[in-house]
């Protein structure tokens, strides 16, 4: 259920098929025009049938077993369908974590979470270890990896609040987990309720062991304290915080926000057993990952920064807090509403940015009415080719050109991914 363009449905259907999946039903409510990308990869399997442009009720009954992809909404008509009918609704990442035979570190946030996955991932790897890098993870099917999966492997998962609602209706948790923050987002999906949100999000802890290890940002502890008590939480827990990095290390990432990332990746590690001297070696050798924070280019001595992935206004303020000096950035922002208020961005962007160049969406349309009056020059666009082109035109030596969106790609983008790849390609040309 969702087929999608992340590659990652594709992945686990093939991997159904070849496992011998006697008949496997892909419905996705958009049209296989739309989808022409994942349906080319997969429709020459003989066992499987693809219903798109809708679900059908019936084929949420006479199955084996539902996998639900991400987003689908908590109250549909077709989950309830399944279950009605006594058939298990599994998710992707969930179902591989209860078959996986090695060791898995697994790590949720709502900011953070990615680079810290990833600089676990390249450290254990400079570490000689046999590692494997799944969960939300572009292209990447984590149920295929069942495959090539042993014993002594270590999985590092990037575990968003969808995979995790996974993660609670098996009750299970990972054996290493690590939580970096939590600030209001999603909430079109969750209705307005962070409650419901940080529930999904709880689950990478809930069902942890005493010999597991629970790594908790110190941002996110006294929340969790509040609503779940640390005592009754049954692993070992250790409160990461950025006082913890040496300030010798050579780190290559820029930010306040990244040296917190750090710190929960270095007692993640730390509790695997890797010495400091590997993970000093995996901090300094980490240098970012795409469309976060990324240095696309330096040209005519104006760095260009894409954050694509920063969906939030609160990620864009930190984007903006780690790459601006003296008032010196060229913002490029804009999108589609996701619940999120927008104020605080519009209280703050002028300490850091002379322009706003601005995208269509449902939330540029809340952000521009709270911009007027502020000490920044404000530049509409109608495309993301006409507004890097504005932000190059207004840019001189010793500026910064960050794109970092502030809200969600729906419309405009296939996807947050396409939007970073479309802006690293304006920029290379």
């Amino acid at each position: 259920m969702g087929l999608g363009l992340l590659g990652r449905g594709v992945g686990d259907i093939i991997f159904l098929a070849e496992q011998g999946a006697l008949e496997i039903i892909v419905t996705d409510i958009k049209t296989e025009e739309d989808l022409f990308e994942s349906v080319d990869k997969i429709r020459h399997f003989k066992n499987v049938k693809l219903v798109l442009g809708e679900h059908r009720l019936e084929d949420f009954r006479d199955r084996d077993f539902i996998i639900k992809g991400n987003g689908v909404p908590l109250d549909s008509l077709y989950v309830a369908e399944a279950q009605k009918n006594s058939i298990p609704v599994e998710m992707s990442t969930a179902l591989f974590a209860s078959f996986y035979p090695g060791t898995i570190i697994g790590i949720t946030g709502t900011r953070g979470k990615t680079t810290v996955t990833h600089i676990i991932f390249e450290t254990l790897k400079l570490a000689g270890k046999k590692v494997f890098l799944g969960g939300n993870i572009q292209g990447v099917s984590t149920l295929a990896h069942l495959v090539d999966s042993t014993s002594d492997e270590i999985a590092v998962l990037e575990l968003d609040s969808w995979q995790l609602q996974g993660f609670g209706e098996r009750k299970i948790s990972p054996h290493i987990s690590v939580f970096t923050n939590l600030m209001p987002d999603h909430l079109n999906y969750y209705k307005g309720d962070v409650n419901k949100y940080f529930d999904d999000k709880s689950y990478i802890f809930k069902f942890q062991e005493e010999k597991d290890v629970f790594v908790l940002g110190e941002r996110v502890v006294k929340m969790i304290d509040d609503v779940y008590s640390l005592k009754s939480i049954k692993s070992q827990k250790i409160i990461a915080s950025p006082e913890d990095v040496s300030e010798k290390w050579n780190i290559q990432i820029p930010g306040e926000h990244n040296l917190y990332n750090i710190a929960c990746a270095v007692e993640a590690l730390r509790a695997f057993g890797i010495s400091d001297t590997d993970i000093q070696s995996g901090v300094e050798n980490f240098t970012g990952v795409a469309g976060r924070l990324e240095l696309v280019k330096e040209y005519d001595g104006i760095k260009i920064y894409n954050d694509t992935t920063a969906t939030t206004p609160e990620a864009t303020l930190a984007g903006l807090r780690a790459v601006a000096t003296d008032k010196n950035t060229v913002l490029i922002c804009g999108g589609s509403y996701k619940d999120i208020d927008p104020s605080k961005l519009a209280e703050q962007i002028d300490l850091y940015a002379k322009v706003v160049v601005t995208i269509p969406g449902t939330g540029t349309d809340r952000l521009l009415p709270l911009l007027l009056g502020k000490d920044v020059k404000i530049e509409k666009t109608e495309t993301l080719e006409e507004a890097f082109i504005k932000a190059r035109d207004v840019a001189v030596s010793g500026d910064v050109i960050l794109f970092s969106p502030a809200f969600a790609s729906f419309g405009m983008f296939k996807n947050e991914y396409d939007r970073g790849d479309q802006f690293n390609t304006l920029v290379k040309k």
